[in-house]
């Protein structure tokens, strides 16, 4: 009997060859939302992306170029953000991982967007999603 060994995403994984990249927690101001008031005032979002990334054939060599740089996943969202008004979360959502994924490396993404200042008596309500590249 074969066992098949399933390899997880969002974790680093010696055996697999993948590396975890994350941003966690990250702030912005977003004009999202469906009611003619998200419209009109940016409002406050909370961003983290958990990314599955393949590690490459070799070490990285202490150079920036032979990683995936959280520096620039937090450009990609600033500059998705900076094209305007997204009606549903789950779609700014989509573009967050779309962007990521477009780096070969990126094998898996995970992205969580939160709205901590919609709800009154609630913390923060939002969305989760898992894409990954086929």
């Amino acid at each position: 009997m074969s066992v098949t060994k399933k390899i997880s995403h969002h974790v680093s994984n010696a055996t697999a060859g993948l590396r975890h990249v994350f941003v966690r927690d990250l702030e912005v101001m977003a004009t999202l939302g469906i009611h003619e008031y998200e419209r009109l005032k940016p409002q406050r979002i909370i961003v983290s992306i958990d990314l599955s990334v393949r590690e490459g054939n070799g070490p990285v060599h202490d150079d920036i170029s032979n990683v995936v740089s959280y520096e620039n996943i937090v450009k990609k969202v600033e500059a998705i953000i900076a094209q305007g008004h997204v009606n549903l979360v789950e779609t700014l959502a989509d573009l967050f991982a779309a962007a990521c994924l477009k780096d070969k490396r990126v094998m898996a993404a995970r992205v969580r967007i939160e709205k901590p200042d919609i709800i009154a008596n609630a913390k923060s309500v939002g969305i989760e999603i898992e894409r990954i590249k086929s």
